[in-house]
Order: structure tokens, then C-alpha cells, then sequence
């Protein structure tokens, strides 16, 4: 962060509530000319600070809204085995999130589902095939608190 300037914190504040901004609106909330802004924040995408905007979708207005979390447990812990993992689960579209652990699992999972059955369908036909996966615990989200959060810098 020793990179970033008052400014430029404002900025990725602003836009982590909404990238919806058009940039004279992002100006006048970070008080800096349109010019000023639209250079800063492209110097914040191209430094890597922001890597992307898009919209958040609710889960349960599109039929995903059962949420599971699954921990994972590979047969060998080495960087081949989690290379083959890592780029299985990339391929299913039904894993929102894919986490490299310590502790008592390898990974941690967040896959949206509509309903239980879709879940169990989706657990004997496609995660247990991932490679290298000798258990899995799931655990289902009855009540999402906190998701998405904006990160507080």
C-alpha cells in the first residue's frame, strides 16, 4: 500500500461499494478532476490493484440457492497432485470458490447448487472424480452473514 496516496484509497473505496460509477461520479466522491480520476484509476487496474468490475448476481433470483462448502482431502500432498486439482476444479463452473488450506483439509470449496439432490448429483458425478481426491466433508450454509465484503484497508 505504500504505493497508493489518499486518493487512490478513496478511489478503490468507492468502487468496491459500487463499480458502477461513471468517472465524473467517481470524481466528485474522491474529490479530483474527471482527467485526474480516469488516470488514477487506470493506473489501478494496470498496477493490479483492481483486477476486475462486475456485477454480483443473487443467487437465488438465477435458481443457485443452496449454498455448500466442501473440505477436501487429497491422497498426496504434492505440488503435481495440487497442479491436477487446482486445474480440474477450474474446469467446473459450479465451484464459485477453490482455497488451498492448512490444517485438516487441502482445499475448502464454496459450490452454489439449486437444492441438496443438485448437490448430490454434483458430488458423486464430478467431485469425487477431481484428481487426487480421497475425502470430502461438506457443510451447508443454512444463513450467509457475511459474503463479499468489501476489504477494509
Amino acid at each position: 500500500m505504500e504505493n497508493l496516496d489518499r486518493t487512490d484509497i478513496r478511489i478503490l473505496r468507492a468502487l468496491q461499494k459500487d463499480a458502477r460509477l461513471s468517472n465524473a461520479e467517481l470524481a466528485k466522491k474522491v474529490n479530483a478532476s474527471p482527467a485526474t480520476c480516469h488516470r488514477r484509476t487506470q493506473r489501478l487496474f494496470d498496477d493490479g490493484y483492481i483486477t476486475e468490475a462486475r456485477a454480483v448476481v443473487r443467487p437465488d433470483r438465477v435458481g443457485l440457492g443452496a449454498l455448500a462448502m466442501v473440505g477436501v482431502v487429497l491422497d498426496r500432498s504434492t505440488p503435481e497432485s495440487f497442479a491436477a486439482f487446482e486445474s480440474a476444479a477450474l474446469e467446473m463452473p459450479f465451484i464459485i470458490d477453490c482455497h488451498l488450506t492448512a490444517g485438516d483439509f487441502d482445499y475448502f470449496l464454496k459450490i452454489r447448487v439449486r437444492d441438496i439432490s443438485d448437490f448430490s448429483r454434483l458430488h458423486g458425478a464430478k467431485l469425487l472424480t477431481l484428481p487426487g481426491v480421497r475425502q470430502t466433508r461438506t457443510f451447508f450454509v443454512m444463513k450467509e452473514v457475511i459474503d463479499q465484503a468489501p476489504l477494509d484497508f
